[in-house]
Order: structure tokens, then C-alpha cells, then sequence
């Protein structure tokens, strides 16, 4: 091994850095935990853990979460580039490191690939999607086929200011001018300049603060329909607006939605039976549960979801989070979540378990065996 090569991974995989960046995870994690109280939850985990770096004072940039890992990762991956990691007195050490990269790993996977979301039906429904708590996309769909409708989603990515929206399914061109993670509707009480079209020629979106329960919050679109021959100008869409904005190009109709992200699953639930049992003498709940059927490949079995026991299958847990009430109808609301790095929490740590074992008995052995010598 080249000896400059050999001093990089002494460098990088010095145990005085694996040391400071634990102590600065967690002075991030206390940061996290006080600030989250008054900006909320997803905030202070967007800010703080899921981005690359934090600004002191918007002038100073401070390692984030995600750097933090990385630089973490490095440091133990180096480990592996040194000679005799494999003999008797340095394997418990290294199964240690290998569960601790695997951890980082599932943090990873975890980090890109989650999601977490609802599923809310009422009884005798049927569904095979959730809605995602945070992320929203946006949806054009051509209604024109009277056998199917074609979905055409753009994701919250593509949601922002000045950009463009354009897709072959559909000849005309959408230009965001505004998004809002959170806002209102309010009365237009003055014309504009530019043409108003569907909802916005009675109303305009007023931004407002976000909610500290980010998934309270009503985002907004303001966008400028370009390309059509009578339908130009500028549209309104929110979260769970009553009123589907509709337009005709070109002899098609189409239909503009803004919504919460779903995410499709590989089979359905469909709700049977909603039970809550109630503290005596009040109106507070004292457990719920869903009975449901859950339907794949025309093979149909009935489960139970109740507090603190939810479902898992294929790679996805339904909890039973709440429910509302209407009248009569009974809706239940599961929390969904995927989450591919489920099990590795639990592995590294039968795996580091399992090397900081191995290695502390060697030393009472080597320790009782040197007593032995010396008496």
C-alpha cells in the first residue's frame, strides 16, 4: 500500500474524529430536540439532520446531520484499509465496526427511500393508496377517453417559483408564479391586470406562517396556463379545495389538481369495521381498531389493526393513528409508513453486541492468562 495513501486513512480514520463528530451529533441532536418546540418536528429534522449544513448567524456554515454521517462513514470505513484487521486480537473490533457502518447504512437508506404517509377510509371502503404528510404533487389529468382517465403527476420538486411544467401527454405549458407551503383563500376584492381564469377570478391565495405540524399545513399554487386558445391566463389550486379546476384544449377536457403525494401500493385494504371503546363516562376513546380485508392477487384475508399491533406487509406498516366521526359514518385514519431500513437497527446492534462480547471476554482471557504467568 503506498505509504501517502496509508497516512491519508491514519488521517481520516484518526479515533479523535470519530469522537468529535459523536459529541457534535449530539449537540445537534439537543439543538434539534429544543428547537423543535417552537419551529416543529419536520422543520427541525429538514434543518438540522437532513440537510448538509446549518448556518450560525446566516453567515457561518456548520456540518449538518448529513455531513456529520458522512464524515462518520469515512472514518469507520477506513478502519478496513489497515493491515491484521482479521487476527484474534482485533476481530471483535472489527465485527464492531461492521455493525456500526451497517447502522449508518440503514440511516441511509432510510433518509432516501422512507415514507410516511395516511390512509384514511370510511367503512365499506376501499383503498390502495396513502397520502404522504409532507410532500405535495401536482396533477393534470386528461378526462377526454371515456374508458380511462390519464394521470400526469409532477412531483414537489418541481413545484416552485418561475418554473415551467411541460409534459407530452398534454400541448400547453403551465408556469408556476407562485407556491405556498401554507395558505389561505381570501376574496378578491380588486381586478388585475392579468387574466383570471376558474377560482382566481374570485379569489387569491394569501400566504401564511407554517404550521409547527407541518402536515396541518394548506399549500397553494398560483400558476399561468400558456398555449390554449381561450383558456390563457392565470389559475389557483390548494390542498383539499372544493372545486376541481377544469379546462378544455383542443377539443380535450382536463382536470387540475393539487394534492398530497400518493404513494401507490401493491395490493388494497378495505375497511369493514370500525370499533372504539370509550372511557366510562366520557367521550374520550379509550382504544380503537379497524377491522379491514387485505386483497392481493384475488387472494382476500381479514386483519385486525388496533393500537400499539399494526399490520405489516410487503415492506409497509399501517399503525392505528386516529379516526373521525361524522354522523353516522365511521372513518379510520392509519398511519403508513416504508421504511427500508427498518431491520437495520436491530442487526447492527446484535452485531456490534456480538464483536464488543467477543473482544471484552479475549481481554479477561488474555488478562486471567497473564495472572496466571506472573503467580
Amino acid at each position: 500500500m503506498d505509504f501517502s495513501f496509508r497516512r491519508y486513512i491514519k488521517t481520516i480514520g484518526s479515533p479523535k474524529i470519530f469522537v468529535y463528530t459523536v459529541i457534535w451529533m449530539m449537540v445537534l441532536v439537543f439543538i434539534g430536540t429544543v428547537v423543535q418546540k417552537d419551529v416543529g418536528l419536520y422543520a427541525a429534522q429538514k434543518k438540522y439532520f437532513s440537510s448538509w449544513f446549518i448556518m450560525l448567524f446566516g453567515l457561518i456554515p456548520l456540518p449538518s446531520g448529513k455531513l456529520t454521517m458522512l464524515v462518520m462513514f469515512l472514518n469507520l470505513s477506513c478502519y478496513f484499509f489497515r493491515p491484521h484487521i482479521f487476527t484474534k486480537n482485533k476481530i471483535g473490533i472489527t465485527i464492531t465496526h461492521s455493525g456500526m457502518i451497517l447502522m449508518l447504512v440503514g440511516g441511509l437508506l432510510t433518509s432516501l427511500f422512507s415514507k410516511e404517509g395516511s390512509l384514511v377510509f370510511e367503512e365499506g371502503q376501499k383503498s390502495n393508496f396513502f397520502e404522504d404528510y409532507h410532500l405535495k404533487e401536482f396533477i393534470v389529468i386528461d378526462t377526454s377517453n371515456p374508458d380511462y382517465d390519464q394521470f400526469t403527476a409532477f412531483n414537489n420538486n418541481e413545484l416552485y417559483r418561475n418554473n415551467v411544467l411541460e409534459h407530452e401527454n398534454f400541448n400547453f405549458k403551465i408556469e408556476i408564479l407562485d407556491f405556498y407551503i401554507n395558505c389561505r383563500p381570501e376574496r378578491r376584492l380588486y381586478g388585475s391586470e392579468e387574466t383570471l381564469r376558474g377560482m382566481a377570478s374570485n379569489f387569491f391565495l394569501q400566504e401564511i406562517d407554517s404550521e409547527k405540524e407541518y402536515e396541518k399545513n394548506i399549500s397553494g399554487i398560483v400558476y399561468r396556463i400558456r398555449g390554449t386558445d381561450d383558456d390563457d391566463g392565470v389559475y389557483i389550486n390548494y390542498v383539499g379545495q372544493p372545486i376541481t379546476q377544469s379546462l378544455e384544449v383542443d377539443s380535450k377536457q382536463y382536470m387540475l389538481i393539487l394534492r398530497r403525494e400518493r404513494t401507490h401500493l401493491p395490493f388494497s385494504l378495505e375497511l369493514i369495521d370500525f370499533k372504539k371503546v370509550m372511557h366510562p363516562g366520557t367521550d374520550i376513546a379509550k382504544s380503537y381498531s379497524s377491522d379491514i380485508y387485505l386483497k392481493e392477487n384475488d387472494i382476500s384475508r381479514k386483519v385486525l389493526i388496533q393500537m400499539n399491533e399494526p399490520l405489516r406487509h410487503r415492506g409497509y406498516t399501517f399503525y392505528q393513528a386516529s379516526f373521525v366521526e361524522e354522523g353516522l359514518k365511521q372513518t379510520s385514519v392509519l398511519a403508513t409508513v416504508k421504511n427500508h431500513g427498518r431491520l437495520f437497527p436491530y442487526i447492527s446492534t446484535i452485531i456490534m453486541c456480538i464483536g464488543l462480547l467477543f473482544h471484552m471476554f479475549l481481554m479477561l482471557f488474555k488478562r486471567i492468562k497473564t495472572n496466571d504467568a506472573k503467580s
